[in-house]
């Protein structure tokens, strides 16, 4: 008898979604994939992917191994088990390899949004914070509160790194942005960072005042082990199969 994931047969949706299914949501969108070829990856039809992200909290561990192989991760990362633990515990991989990235490849990590860490002085001392960020055009920007750490970066050099880690496989990459960075009190400016947006400041209060860092210097370092996902001979991010990974 075929399984739901294989017929693609819905059960009955959990209210509101689950955790999972926007795990599985956000991994599958950061390799650039569509749920088509997820599935295919998988073994499983896409009308079930689908309700595995939108309804739908899985308990066949079969299912849920061939998925986390499928997105290029772990069991433990897509069921958010390693949500309270700082990344990096996993062992260093055999044989990696460590390369520079160029300018056009950290730009392609940034992408348009996501979560850095903003480094500023407060006071005269050294200070570091997580922001939400997103790419407008040349800029990269984040919202804060007047009075709240990351907004002592205008009038300043800062410098924002971001990074995204592999844990099932030691391998990873991170990108420096730093630059002089601005409070913006252009309307039109303000308005184009706030389209861009992919979504409000996680940590909420009315954090409406935009700070933008201008790059003066784009760097980035990737580690990768050989054997594992993503890590193909020549150090292209494509795929054999032609995807791209984004």
């Amino acid at each position: 008898m075929m399984s739901q994931h294989e017929t693609g047969s819905r059960p009955e949706p959990t209210p509101g979604g689950s955790d999972l299914g926007r795990r599985v949501a956000l991994r599958r969108q950061q390799l650039g994939l569509t749920r088509e070829q997820v599935a295919a990856r998988a073994g499983a039809a896409p009308g079930y992917l689908q309700y595995v992200e939108e309804g739908c909290a899985v308990s066949d561990i079969g299912f849920l191994l061939s998925l986390a192989d499928a997105l290029e991760t772990s069991v433990a990362e897509l069921v958010g088990g390693t949500g309270e633990l700082p990344a990096g515990l996993g062992k260093a991989g055999r044989h990696p390899e460590l390369r520079e990235l160029s300018e056009d490849d950290c730009r392609e990590k940034l992408s348009t949004h996501g979560v850095g860490r903003v480094a500023v002085t407060v006071a005269g001392t050294l200070a570091i914070f997580p922001v939400n960020y997103t790419v407008a055009g040349d800029l990269v920007a984040y919202r804060t509160a007047p009075e709240a750490g990351p907004a002592a970066a205008a009038g300043h050099e800062a410098a924002l790194e971001v990074d995204h880690i592999d844990e099932a496989f030691s391998q990873g990459w991170s990108v420096l942005v730093v630059g002089p960075a601005h409070l913006v009190t252009d309307a039109a400016e303000s308005r184009a960072l706030e389209e861009s947006a992919y979504t409000a400041p996680w940590a909420g209060g009315g954090r409406e005042q935009w700070i933008a860092i201008r790059p003066a210097r784009i760097t980035g370092r990737r580690i990768r082990v050989q054997g594992a996902h993503g890590s193909f001979p020549g150090g292209s991010a494509s795929r054999p199969d032609g995807d791209r990974l984004r």
